[in-house]
């Protein structure tokens, strides 16, 4: 298993020390459904990783806008952390390719679907979170899901 996930720890950049919170993060339900033995899904790291991806957003936003108001700074984070833009960012990270995915699933084209892409990358946000600390994940969101896309 170790060596299974080199490629996308590369793509991510990160190196996980957990390598099943990775495999957690890259299961949507369908496959774990379809599981002959219970296999544990991303939702769990989805909800984690939504929240951690909003602090960081709002904590970037709050430090490079001085002037911004309340609303203006709400309005920009939701434009950064919405699930057309993270699809995007997991597309340019190729997570699709790497998701396990149920066959009704698979057979939908799951991996290309933006809502499935988007919660996958929030899972991965909410892994890297928990594998390593506040750090680690806040350079990776920057640099590798925001990059030069987002204006901050």
């Amino acid at each position: 298993m170790i060596n299974e996930f080199n490629k996308i720890e590369k793509q991510l950049g990160y190196k996980f020390k957990d390598k099943e919170l990775l495999r957690t993060a890259l299961t949507h339900k369908t496959y774990a459904f379809e599981a002959s033995q219970p296999v544990e899904y991303n939702e769990r790291l989805e909800f984690l990783g939504d929240s951690v991806l909003n602090f960081i957003v709002a904590e970037k936003l709050y430090l490079t806008n001085k002037y911004f108001s309340e609303g203006e700074l709400t309005r920009r984070r939701s434009l950064g952390v919405n699930n057309r833009f993270l699809a995007d960012a997991a597309k340019r990270l190729n997570l699709g390719e790497y998701m396990f995915l149920g066959k009704g699933e698979l057979k939908q084209s799951g991996s290309e679907n933006p809502k499935t892409l988007a919660n996958c990358l929030e899972a991965i946000i909410g892994a890297i979170y928990l594998d390593s600390n506040l750090l680690k994940v806040r350079n990776f969101i920057l640099n590798k899901v925001y990059f030069k896309e987002f204006e901050f």
